[in-house]
């Protein structure tokens, strides 16, 4: 099956060119690779013109820094393989996963599958207790109103059939993207999956950006995107 991989992106130029590397030779090598840059400010785009535009098969560039969700938006809205899955610009994630993430699809067991940081037994960078401690509360906060038994809603990992997540409207613009999904995803009854996967967390020096307001709206979304959207 078809894979395409959309790379949101704001201000990676110390990973961008690395991460691509990593995706383009992945042991299950993608269709299509999209980046969307949130208009970067640190010479990010400079990278992306020069060096990763002959690399890749679309760059898009946002004229206006709107967040994580309206570029992953775009990226959707450009994807034309089968399976879509998301791969954050910083390398926390290991693109050689793929495979393991998008089998319950491949194999019709799936329409959508997450890839967990809290199961399974693959190496983690020991980093932040209290970000652990809000992703599972958030993550408990989102299973009590969807009904579901996920172990880490916040994950970046995320795979799905194409026509799965280009069937939904996204309105969050910031990492309340995360449980607007899940509610969304809950709602039309699909059949979603968790694998567990590696993860190589990095600290703010190194350029970490969500934050405790994130966790507040990531909260305010679960009840917005369940109850009354």
């Amino acid at each position: 099956m078809r894979l395409s991989v959309v790379i949101p992106c704001f201000n990676e130029k110390e990973t961008i060119r690395e991460v691509v590397s990593a995706v383009r030779n992945c042991s299950y090598t993608p269709f299509e690779i999209i980046i969307v840059d949130d208009c970067s400010t640190d010479g990010t785009r400079e990278i992306l013109r020069t060096d990763i535009e002959p690399l890749v098969d679309k760059v898009i560039y946002l004229e206006k820094n709107s967040g994580k969700g309206a570029a992953l938006r775009e990226g959707f809205h450009s994807a034309s393989g089968d399976i879509v899955v998301i791969q954050d610009a910083d390398l926390e994630y290991n693109p050689e996963e793929y495979l393991k993430l998008i089998t319950p699809i491949i194999e019709g067991k799936a329409d959508v599958v997450y890839g967990s940081r809290f199961m399974g037994g693959d190496a983690h960078r020991v980093v932040y207790f209290w970000h652990m401690i809000g992703n599972r509360f958030l993550t408990l906060m989102s299973n009590m109103f969807t009904n579901l038994n996920l172990t880490d809603m916040e994950t970046c990992y995320k795979a799905f059939r194409r026509e799965v997540i280009q069937g939904i409207t996204i309105k969050e613009n910031r990492f309340g993207i995360e449980p607007e999904i899940t509610a969304k995803m809950a709602k039309k009854h699909l059949r979603i999956y968790e694998v567990g996967i590696s993860y190589s967390g990095r600290t703010y020096e190194e350029g970490k950006k969500i934050g405790w307001k994130d966790g507040v709206r990531a909260l305010y979304c679960i009840l917005r995107y369940n109850l009354f959207d």
